[in-house]
């Protein structure tokens, strides 16, 4: 990027206490194969040597820049201060103690150019140890638009926010992040006021592209109980853009199949019509295609599945392994 020249992409990373982790995040977006962005690092009061790092990376490459606030204000208020600094017409996130594989950006700047219907994308993601050294697990999202959605409300990680990428202009027509709210729900309260306000299409990208890095101050305990303490209540809020009430029975089977728990014949059923009433709901207001009617129902009944007694989902996956490619099948290789 030369000097005085707005750069196409502008990646936007707050950070608070990152000391041991926050080199190899910005390291990992300099190493990026797409070099026209901007790295704009919001300080959330850190109290170690987080600005003294980042300072000597701005000093070494002219697309850091770093800006520091007064005291810790939380993760949305810094993306917010970050976002309303970005000149690129495409926004990429990014957290401090993770990794952006190499060609994130240039996937998923292509991606978005080559389709102008949709607002934004994700990418898959692994989940490592402290060190790398071990990887724990895959964050396997759905990857078109209505399983995204349907996740969304149902309490289903639907996108990484770390690794998404937005086109600048929706993103501050809603205002950015919303101030004051913690432990994820700032990230979905985002996503449904874009759905609603904007009518934005999500994707994600079906290759593994960020590193989601596990350790004690972004998985502790006392922070697990204080969001699952707060998950119905936020739910509830999410729900208030489809529903005039959504009563805590339904909350709680969306929550048991989340988890995939078992559930018995009655809660499948009373689950089943949760959801064919969500898919319908979320037609209505059209936040999703009538046409993607049976990605849906493929979504739902593959959830449905994962509730079901050990016999019956064998029996389910003999089913489809032997009388050849229906509605739910096609949809199901869709996604």
């Amino acid at each position: 990027m030369t000097e005085n020249t707005t750069p196409l992409v502008s990646v936007v990373m707050p950070v608070y206490n990152s000391e041991k982790y926050v080199a190899e995040a910005i390291e990992s977006i300099l190493g990026q194969t797409f070099s026209d962005f901007e790295l704009i690092i919001v300080d959330d009061g850190s109290q170690d040597r987080s600005p003294e790092i980042i300072r000597e990376y701005e000093r070494q490459d002219g697309r850091v820049r770093l800006l520091r606030q007064e005291g810790n204000m939380g993760v949305a208020t810094a993306r917010n201060r970050g976002i309303d600094e970005a000149g690129g017409e495409f926004l990429a996130l990014m957290d401090s103690d993770d990794i952006s594989l190499p060609t994130r950006l240039e996937q998923q700047l292509r991606f978005l150019q080559e389709n102008p219907d949709i607002g934004a994308v994700g990418v898959r993601s692994k989940m490592a140890n402290h060190d790398l050294t071990v990887q724990v697990g895959i964050n396997a999202g759905r990857r078109l638009h209505a399983p995204i959605v349907l996740s969304l409300f149902t309490g289903v990680v639907a996108l990484i926010t770390g690794g998404l990428m937005i086109r600048s202009q929706p993103l501050r027509t809603v205002g950015g992040f919303t101030d004051g709210l913690r432990y994820g729900e700032e990230e979905s309260d985002l996503f449904v006021r874009l759905l609603v306000q904007t009518g934005m299409r999500f994707a994600n990208l079906p290759e593994i592209l960020y590193v989601q890095r596990l350790h004690d101050s972004n998985s502790s305990s006392s922070g697990a109980s204080r969001a699952a303490r707060q998950a119905f209540a936020y739910q509830r809020r999410i729900f208030s853009a489809l529903w005039d009430e959504v009563t805590d029975d339904t909350l709680m089977r969306f929550r048991r199949l989340r988890l995939q728990h078992k559930l018995n014949w009655s809660e499948r059923r009373a689950a089943k019509a949760d959801l064919q009433r969500l898919i319908e709901s979320l037609i209505e207001r059209q936040m999703v295609d009538a046409s993607e009617r049976p990605l849906l129902i493929a979504d739902m009944n593959r959830r449905l599945e994962q509730t079901s007694p050990r016999l019956w989902q064998k029996i389910c996956h003999w089913r489809r392994h032997h009388f050849g490619s229906g509605k739910w099948d096609e949809a199901v290789r869709l996604d």
